[in-house]
């Protein structure tokens, strides 16, 4: 019976953490850590240009960790907002607000503690500038965008993408502690390469923003509008990825590198447009993200490889 008892109670430690674990799961995917990786990926490179060297380890954690709660928690409002349309689209039906596996109540006090953790955080251990900017991308991402553009305007993620644009805004400021024409332009490449990237994506999701009544640009444009649009902004960007080499002093190599990226960039985008298919719409999204990556990885190694 001593035997039975003890196979009981081990049992039920098994499955109250597998509980927890769940639950625990369920708050990190609130925050879509994905996209707060890509976030950082390009706040850490900004603060080596902004230096033009190393930033002190101490203030990139302190930046990583603010610029992961406010992201996470912004991410967080916004799931709150969608969950009645999150339930209608087959990419975000398992989403924990759909599930249930989180109460919205519950899901708005974590996200406003990520919130306050991070204002607190960024100004207590970088500076006021960094934790206003931080915050006010995440009242941009939700007010803006989640509560208003996302369900009424096509140009929803041309403005609305502003707020992904801000992390380098804060990566500079918390090495400078001010703004200038070099992070502006910096800012400006995200903001031009955040919808051609999200465009792709709509593109292979159509039909579920179709249901869900989201006027992506997609839903109410035809395949090769939405794909003369992403060549545009393609453009822009590739442009203005080129005009940060005097603006910020970055030198000849990383001209090269940016105009082969941009180079490559243009030609995934024109074999979109001979094909607007979903496979290719998906293979132009994920070198989206490679090409983001690269070019600022390149940016940040010869900044610091320029002063070392």
């Amino acid at each position: 019976m001593e035997a039975i008892a003890h196979l009981g109670s081990g049992a039920a430690a098994h499955d109250a953490s597998r509980t927890l674990s769940a639950r625990v799961g369920a708050y990190v995917a609130l925050t879509k850590p994905r996209i707060i990786e890509l976030l950082l990926v390009t706040t850490i490179p900004t603060m080596f240009v902004a230096r033009h060297g190393i930033p002190s380890v101490p203030l990139m954690i302190y930046v990583l960790i603010g610029g992961s709660l406010a992201a996470g928690g912004a991410n967080a409002m916004n799931m709150v907002y969608d969950r009645d349309i999150d339930a209608l689209m087959e990419r975000t039906k398992k989403r924990p607000l759909v599930t249930g596996a989180i109460s919205p109540r519950a899901a708005i006090v974590f996200a406003v503690a990520l919130e306050l953790g991070a204002f607190a955080l960024l100004w207590g251990t970088v500076n006021l500038l960094s934790a206003v900017l931080a915050v006010s991308a995440t009242a941009f991402y939700v007010g803006i965008y989640t509560m208003w553009l996302k369900r009424s305007s096509t140009q929803n993620i041309v403005i609305g993408g502003a707020a992904g644009a801000v992390p380098v805004l804060v990566g500079w400021s918390a090495v400078t502690d001010r703004l200038g024409l070099a992070p502006l332009v910096l800012f400006a490449i995200i903001f031009f390469w955040t919808p051609p990237h999200f465009w792709s994506l709509a593109l292979r999701y159509r039909d579920d923003y179709e249901h869900a009544n989201v006027p992506m640009l997609p839903v109410v444009a035809s395949p090769a509008a939405v794909v003369r649009q992403i060549v545009v902004y393609t453009v822009v960007l590739v442009a203005l990825s080129i005009v940060l080499a005097p603006a910020a002093h970055l030198g000849v190599a990383y001209v090269v590198v940016a105009a082969v990226l941009g180079a490559a960039y243009l030609y995934k985008t024109v074999t979109l447009r001979r094909d607007a298919s979903a496979k290719r719409a998906m293979q132009l999204f994920g070198f989206s993200i490679t090409y983001l990556t690269v070019l600022f990885v390149a940016m940040g190694a010869i900044a610091a490889i320029g002063r070392s």
